[in-house]
């Protein structure tokens, strides 16, 4: 059976260092239980500042672009660290539990909304707080730790400055940069950097986990760019592969200004399609047992009273779940303009003759003959308007606006 780090692709120097920390980290429960080191050295109090030969800390970092699998990394440094060999094996209760998301001392925190609020910071940091029920560590991932409040990035601070014992904090953002995470925070914890996996380590790990057939795992790898979860779904979902198509359509349908509006009225309403079905179903059931546990359908003595006096709950409910259909209609969104980022990236690159591979293959002729008509100027000046759009968009300016200021500058170019 592989190991915990097997899912993490490409990421050789990452995992070296995760395993040494691991190994660190078992020798500390071990000096403990032998009562040779009186205070735990993850705890921060023999000595707070990380070892940079590779030893065990309280608080850690997992930068790198989307794809290169941040919270998969995060996920099996937590699984290794409740190892009870302390090696990640993959096979113990530990691993299995961890990997599977039902470890009592492993806590997941995956933002439903666009940010991670206080009030669920301090519940979190409290729990944290206590003794890990396994015996070895309390372990706490924080997923898109860049959605953290200002308040939640203070109330998290605290934690991470005064770390309870066997405690460990790991925290998964983009880069370093203070607009995604505080520079008092990234002071205090050991950064793992992680790199874009390249196509050919993506394709190896769909035909060897997940059974694909290896010329469709190498056309999936690249026209994810290296994102592992977007390679799958292109690779296995015909859905997603029909989304893709529409998107890389857009160039050719821009033959005015209406046909730009046009253009990003089917972008929006695509994505807000494909957000609302990935999030019913889970809707559907949040309502369902929410109204369940008020009392619905229940016809003993106060049954209809207590549903009554249920709406604050269910109307907060909604405002959770509305927040979670904007957060994926802009994931739905910003994985559209990836795609279009990378039909310009080849038409520029063909512009260039720079003699690199096409991200879409499948559009390399279209690509090329859009860089003959722009040349490397029009061309780069297209891919920019797709960046400063999702720029736009992370900067919470409204989808639709951002999107017709972009089509319209695809078409003047």
């Amino acid at each position: 059976m592989p190991d915990v780090f097997a899912d993490l692709v490409g990421q050789d120097e990452a995992v070296t260092e995760l395993r040494r920390a691991a190994a660190a980290a078992a020798a500390v429960l071990r000096a403990a239980a032998s009562d040779r080191t009186p205070a735990l050295v993850a705890a921060g109090e023999a000595d707070p500042a990380p070892d940079p030969t590779g030893g065990m800390t309280h608080a850690w970092i997992f930068t790198g672009p989307p794809g290169s699998g941040r919270s998969v990394a995060a996920r099996a440094f937590a699984a290794a660290l409740q190892c009870a060999y302390g090696t990640g094996c993959g096979e113990c209760p530990g691993c299995h539990t961890t990997m599977g998301g039902t470890n009592a001392d492993v806590r997941m925190v995956v933002p439903e909304g666009l940010s991670i609020g206080v009030g669920e910071m301090r519940a979190l940091v409290l729990r944290a707080a206590s003794t890990p029920s396994g015996g070895r560590w309390q372990v706490v991932v924080i997923e898109d730790a860049d959605r953290l409040t200002e308040a939640a990035g203070n109330a998290l601070l605290k934690a991470v400055e005064e770390p309870p014992p066997r405690t460990v904090f790991l925290l998964c953002a983009p880069s370093t940069h203070p607009d995604d995470i505080s520079v008092t925070i990234r002071s205090r914890c050991r950064v793992v950097p992680l790199r874009q996996p390249p196509a050919t380590a993506v394709a190896e790990v769909l035909v060897r986990r997940d059974g694909i057939a290896p010329d469709v795992a190498q056309w999936a790898a690249a026209a994810a760019q290296g994102h592992v979860g977007r390679a799958r779904r292109l690779a296995r979902d015909p859905e997603a592969r029909k989304r893709r198509e529409a998107v890389l359509a857009v160039p050719r349908r821009l033959t005015g200004v209406g046909a730009a509006f046009d253009a990003a009225s089917a972008l929006i309403e695509a994505a807000e399609a494909e957000a609302e079905a990935s999030v019913a179903e889970a809707d559907a059931a949040e309502r369902a047992a929410l109204e369940t546990a008020l009392g619905a359908g229940g016809t003993g003595r106060g049954a209809a009273g207590a549903i009554r006096g249920a709406a604050g709950q269910l109307k907060e409910l909604e405002k959770r779940q509305k927040s979670r259909a904007t957060r994926a209609q802009r994931d739905a969104l910003d994985r559209a303009l990836v795609d279009l980022a990378g039909f310009y990236r080849d038409a520029l690159t063909m512009a260039l003759r720079a003699p690199v591979d096409p991200v879409h293959t499948d559009t390399a002729a279209l690509a090329g003959a859009g860089a003959q008509k722009w040349d490397a100027e029009g061309s780069l000046r297209r891919l920019e308007a797709v960046l400063a759009c999702r720029a736009a968009i992370d900067a919470n300016v409204k989808p639709r606006i951002a999107v017709e200021a972009m089509m319209l500058a695809l078409w003047k170019g």
